[in-house]
């Protein structure tokens, strides 16, 4: 039902978890990716032979977000690979814990820096292909931890909050230029950033607090963002899609 032939993707943080799932979402609907990666090359350019095996396209970018220039360049390598671009997912980004009383400096500023500051950059650096076509889309991923808070993740929750404000600022913004901007807030999602941190104890002591049972799979994060990327979405903008299992009922 989705066809996304002919549109020109770009997904940050693709080489695992969310970003890699919502890569192989877009090309196997028929779009051209390019993606960004940051330290795992060897899983970048696993998918993208995986991709190209099955006669899809798509293009790996070693990229750290966390600067201004970076941003911009992984923009213009983007479109340089795929000859313009339609879609930008912003996927990228870090959690890490720590009481607000004892969290140094460079720990809030380092989560702002690749969850928040990347957003700012990349848009803006997007914004000029999408406006001259008339059509696009921008696709944040966000979190529960923006709508209830999280302990001990305030700086994740805080720059999470961000993206949904920047989404619903931008969509207005950016309506009259045919972009529509969205957001797709997942749960507790079953990828490494989850598994590296949390034993299988406490993977187990979470998913009792989910209704549905368990963790969502990066596949169904990804089928949402799918979604928000398609024509069946053309007439939403400024929405956050919550995709948690029934964990916050806030929609």
């Amino acid at each position: 039902m989705i066809d996304l032939s002919g549109r020109l993707a770009l997904v940050t943080g693709g080489s695992r978890g969310i970003g890699a799932a919502c890569v192989r979402a877009l090309a196997e609907a028929g779009a051209t990716v390019s993606f960004s990666y940051r330290e795992c090359s060897e899983k970048a350019g696993r998918l993208a032979e995986e991709l190209e095996a099955e006669d899809r396209c798509a293009f790996a970018i070693q990229v750290e977000l966390s600067s201004r220039e970076e941003c911009e360049r992984l923009v213009q390598e983007a479109v340089s690979q795929l000859g313009g671009l339609d879609i930008l997912v912003h996927c990228a980004g870090i959690w890490t814990g720590g009481a607000i009383e004892v969290m140094a400096d460079e720990v809030w500023s380092e989560t702002m820096r690749l969850n928040l500051d990347s957003a700012f950059y990349l848009t803006r650096s997007t914004i000029p292909c999408l406006r001259d076509k008339g059509f696009g889309r921008i696709i944040y991923i966000s979190s529960t931890a923006a709508q209830r808070g999280e302990a001990e993740h305030g700086h994740y929750a805080a720059s999470k909050g961000a993206i949904q404000s920047l989404t619903k600022s931008l969509a207005v913004e950016l309506a009259p230029d045919g972009i529509t901007v969205n957001a797709v807030a997942p749960g507790w999602v079953l990828t490494d950033m989850v598994t590296d941190v949390l034993s299988d104890e406490e993977v187990a002591e979470v998913e009792r607090t989910i209704p549905r049972g368990r963790m969502a799979l990066p596949e169904e994060i990804a089928g949402p963002v799918l979604f928000q990327a398609a024509d069946l979405a053309a007439h939403i903008t400024g929405e956050i899609l919550n995709v948690n299992g029934g964990s916050v009922l806030c929609g």
